[in-house]
C-alpha cells in the first residue's frame, strides 16, 4: 500500500491521524493463527534510508513485526519492544540464511 492507503485504514479502524509503516489485525480464532496485514510501502523506503538499512532488511522487519503480533508479541512497553526487536532479528537472520 502507500501511505494514504494506510492512512485511511489507521483513521477508520484505528482512530488513529497518523502515517505508520504497517497495521496489523488479528483474526485468529482458537488455536488457527490468522490476520491481516498492511504495509505501507512509502514508509518501509523511508525508513529504511532513515536507520540505514536496505530496503529490503527493512521490508522484512516490518513484514516479521506484523507476523509477531500475531502470534501474541505485544511492543506497549519498554521490555516488550525489546522482546519484539529480538524477535524480528532473529527471523531476519534465519530468513537471511535460509536464502543463502
Amino acid at each position: 500500500m502507500d501511505d494514504n492507503g494506510l492512512l485511511k485504514i489507521n483513521q477508520q479502524y484505528l482512530k488513529h491521524n497518523t502515517y505508520t509503516d504497517i497495521i496489523t489485525f488479528d483474526l485468529s480464532e482458537d488455536s488457527n493463527i490468522m490476520g491481516e496485514i498492511y504495509i505501507s510501502l512509502e514508509r518501509v523506503q523511508e525508513n529504511a534510508v532513515v536507520f540505514g538499512v536496505s530496503y529490503k532488511e527493512e521490508f522484512l522487519r516490518v513484514l516479521f513485526h506484523g507476523a509477531l503480533h500475531l502470534l501474541g508479541y505485544k511492543d506497549k512497553s519498554a521490555k516488550d519492544k525489546l522482546a519484539m526487536r529480538e524477535a524480528e532479528s532473529y527471523c531476519i537472520n534465519l530468513y537471511l540464511e535460509k536464502e543463502a
